[in-house]
């Protein structure tokens, strides 16, 4: 007999990519002084070179894009890798990191209108309740921070970027996986990045890495990269966008513990409201309900003439 949580058990590999994807923020500090392009650039190629033997290893067959599926995987590459990467560091220097990390948090409201568009389906009024819930949790963990015109600008772009690594993946999921997606955008951003490292900062710059650098690059790879990717995926095909989209304010939620838990001190009391709001938005969005999630798997994109 079907549980009432078995609905849930689609959304674990979502909650354990965002628990990777927050816990990595003391890891990515390292960075801060490397240039821009050539980490990044190292980091993907590395996942990709990682999910292809893992991939091998599964018995996973990947298969060639063809057609506007180019478009859908580039679209990965150049917006939720590239440009997000490129948005976040430049955001910074007009505004407090906060302020970029409220605008990336506001990403389950706009999956959650836009999600079930491409999926050729209804907006699901319960989850559409509880994104804004999340995001309220979220921008109190995140705190809040001064910026100007054009911090503001990054900011709104990094949100962009953060929605479209979701949503440019739903066309192409079913027919290419949670593995091939992964494995064809890391390949793309690793290329586009390997150009403009070598044009912006010399081919001598990788060789500039400090031994830290080159190991949060390595953590970077491995876990919030190769790891994550394929596990957020996966709920995403499973779940559609919209639902998989309230996962992302755990995100904030796993980067304040980590916190704590390295030594920055404890949380003061807005946080722990926000931790409290967060938890409630997504217990109001994930419950279980009598009605079945449509999966996103079982939507074929190809079928419909959208062409986004």
């Amino acid at each position: 007999m079907r549980t009432p949580f078995a609905s849930l058990t689609p959304l674990v590999p979502g909650m354990l990519g965002m628990a990777l994807v927050g816990s990595s923020v003391t890891v990515s500090h390292t960075l801060v002084d490397a240039p821009l392009f050539t980490p990044q650039a190292v980091r993907y190629a590395m996942a990709t070179v990682i999910l292809l033997v893992a991939a091998r290893l599964a018995g996973t067959r990947l298969v060639w894009p063809r057609g506007r599926e180019w478009l859908w995987l580039a679209g990965i590459a150049v917006t939720g890798l590239l440009l997000f990467n490129v948005a976040v560091v430049r955001g910074v220097t007009h505004a407090e990191p906060a302020v970029v990390a409220v605008a990336v948090a506001c990403a389950p409201v706009v999956l959650a209108a836009v999600g079930p568009a491409l999926e050729r389906r209804r907006p699901s009024r319960q989850i559409l309740l509880a994104a804004p819930v999340v995001v309220a949790g979220a921008v109190l963990v995140e705190g809040t921070g001064r910026t100007d015109a054009v911090g503001v600008a990054w900011a709104a772009l990094a949100l962009a970027c953060e929605a479209a690594f979701t949503l440019l993946a739903v066309p192409v999921l079913r027919r290419h996986s949670p593995w091939g997606v992964s494995v064809h955008a890391m390949w793309m951003a690793a290329v586009l990045l390997a150009v403009l490292a070598v044009v912006c900062e010399g081919p001598s710059a990788v060789r500039e890495l400090s031994g830290a650098e080159w190991a949060a690059i390595g953590y970077l790879a491995l876990l919030v990269t190769a790891v994550a990717f394929v596990l957020w995926y996966s709920t995403v095909r499973a779940v559609g966008a919209g639902r998989a989209g309230l996962l992302t304010g755990i995100a904030p939620l796993a980067a304040a513990v980590v916190g704590a838990i390295s030594g920055s001190g404890t949380p003061n009391p807005s946080v722990w409201l926000g931790i409290t709001v967060l938890i409630l938005g997504l217990v109001l969005g994930l419950r279980p309900t009598h009605v079945p999630a449509v999966e996103g798997a079982r939507v074929d994109p190809t079928a419909s003439a959208r062409t986004r």
